[in-house]
């Protein structure tokens, strides 16, 4: 049996624990030797943060046992902490006792209404629970307050496209834009939304954004799709005289272009009929756009 270094494994989950990364197998695995085997005493106030660390990663992981542990010593050593409440919610989360959960969440907001992991543990029951709309009321109320939420904002827009409401997903993501204009993830689904929505006004915006995830970053398929897709059907409303027609179908060539380049430079990294087969497929797809107009 190959020896536990206790030192390296509380290094460990302290990086994990300042990267954000989640890796439940990882942290029930050395947690679980530092708990059980007696290595707490030797961390110090440390030890709590590990305690919470092991138990979200327990939950996760599915192991039971541990995460009782974590939690009975935490509630022990802070037995009217709302964020041990927060853990106890959690874990009847876990258990599928969701009403149980949000009866708690409720009682917390009674005494500090501003608690951010409470109201988010509360949304997320409610989405549990199939009550999308209660959950978008809850998220919206959220961001009157904590406007720069930017994960927050991206969850209600998915909670509205569930139920195709494109225009207030899209207010949401005019949101994020201002927030982190240099995000072209957040340009790249705006202009997804707007295409959606198959009007002459929302096809123009919708080129606009997918042409602006271009200029951030270069040769994005999807976007270069977009770019496609945007001009030929403004070049099949011609007729239009908001449309300006040598740029946009100098835009629909460019983007056949670059498309074209892409999968060849894509095919020549890879062998094998299914690959020539795939560059076929584009090309009489761009081909057969070009002849729509």
């Amino acid at each position: 049996m190959s020896p536990f270094y206790y030192k390296t494994a509380f290094e460990t989950l302290q990086e994990l624990r300042k990267s954000g990364e989640r890796n439940p197998e990882l942290v029930v695995t050395l947690g679980g030797k530092i708990i059980y085997e007696g290595y707490t005493g030797k961390l110090g106030d440390e030890v709590w943060s590990v305690y919470e660390q092991v138990f979200i990663a327990a939950l996760d992981y599915r192991n039971d046992a541990l995460a009782e542990t974590c939690l009975e010593r935490l509630e022990k050593k802070f037995p009217k902490s709302p964020r041990v409440k927060i853990l106890t919610g959690m874990k009847l989360e876990a258990e599928d006792k969701l009403d149980e959960a949000l009866e708690l969440y409720d009682e917390i907001l009674k005494n500090d209404d501003s608690n951010i992991a409470t109201i988010k543990r509360r949304i997320a029951v409610f989405k549990a629970k199939g009550q999308d709309q209660r959950a978008i009321e809850a998220l919206t109320h959220y961001l009157d307050a904590f406007y720069n939420d930017a994960e927050t904002w991206l969850e209600l827009s998915s909670l509205y496209l569930n139920y195709h409401l494109y225009q207030q997903a899209g207010f949401c993501l005019e949101e994020l834009i201002l927030l982190q204009p240099q995000n072209h993830l957040y340009h790249l689904k705006y202009a997804e939304i707007l295409y959606t929505n198959d009007n002459i006004t929302n096809i123009n915006l919708a080129l606009k954004e997918f042409c602006r995830v271009l200029e951030l970053c270069e040769d994005h398929v999807r976007a270069l799709y977009g770019v496609k897709l945007c001009t030929s059907r403004l070049l099949n409303l011609s007729s239009s005289s908001s449309i300006d027609f040598k740029t946009i179908s100098d835009l629909n060539s460019l983007a056949s272009e670059r498309l074209s380049k892409v999968y060849s430079l894509y095919s020549k990294n890879k062998v094998g009929n299914s690959n020539n087969e795939l560059r076929q497929i584009i090309h009489d797809w761009l081909n057969e756009s070009d002849k729509s107009y």
